[in-house]
């Protein structure tokens, strides 16, 4: 994906587990898909880019096409499926923001300069920081989120585990992650 939006100025990164996995340095588990964020208005260099896919957007449980003014506009969630297959292999999050600040989709008070949200390998690929996928990963809690709270809570700076504590104590309140990203337990 790093290579195939190498040309595109928009601020795009990847996010969910392969996030977590690009944060540790290594593969922590098996991937279904591979899920990327990108601020809204710069989706269409994202859909520009990958000319060999058709895009969904989707939620609650339904699928409509990306050209759909209602959907597109009340939806975060975009599906890029294979035109040879119809194999949905890619999920782009179309997110909230103000110029160069991130806003949380759960709570419009949550934001961040971009600066601070997206983070670079070595070898220059853009992710999510760590605290952020965990916000999101917070509100399923599937043994695959347990696993990632458990391979990144180690390697979380105080700074990090602070903010993540504080944003789930807004997004989720009383949640069983807070206890333990404050380092108090579960």
């Amino acid at each position: 994906m790093a290579r195939r939006l190498a040309g595109v100025t928009a601020t795009w990164c990847v996010a969910g587990g392969w996030a977590v996995d690009l944060h540790l340095g290594r593969v922590t588990r098996e991937h279904d898909d591979l899920e990327i964020a990108v601020p809204a208005a710069e989706f269409d260099q994202v859909r520009d880019a990958l000319d060999d896919v058709e895009f969904d957007v989707v939620g609650a449980g339904r699928r409509w096409p990306v050209d759909d003014p209602v959907a597109f506009g009340r939806l975060h969630q975009t599906w890029a499926r294979e035109r040879t297959t119809g194999v949905y292999r890619l999920d782009v999050f179309r997110e909230p923001h103000d110029g160069d600040t991130w806003i949380c989709r759960r709570d419009p008070g949550l934001r961040r300069p971009y600066r601070d949200v997206v983070r670079h390998t070595d070898d220059g690929v853009p992710y999510l920081a760590p605290e952020i996928v965990l916000l999101f990963k917070a509100k399923a809690r599937r043994p695959k989120d347990e696993a990632d709270l458990a391979s990144l809570l180690p390697v979380l700076d105080g700074a990090q585990r602070d903010w993540l504590a504080r944003s789930l104590t807004v997004v989720h309140p009383g949640h069983p992650w807070i206890a333990a990203v404050a380092g108090r337990g579960a």
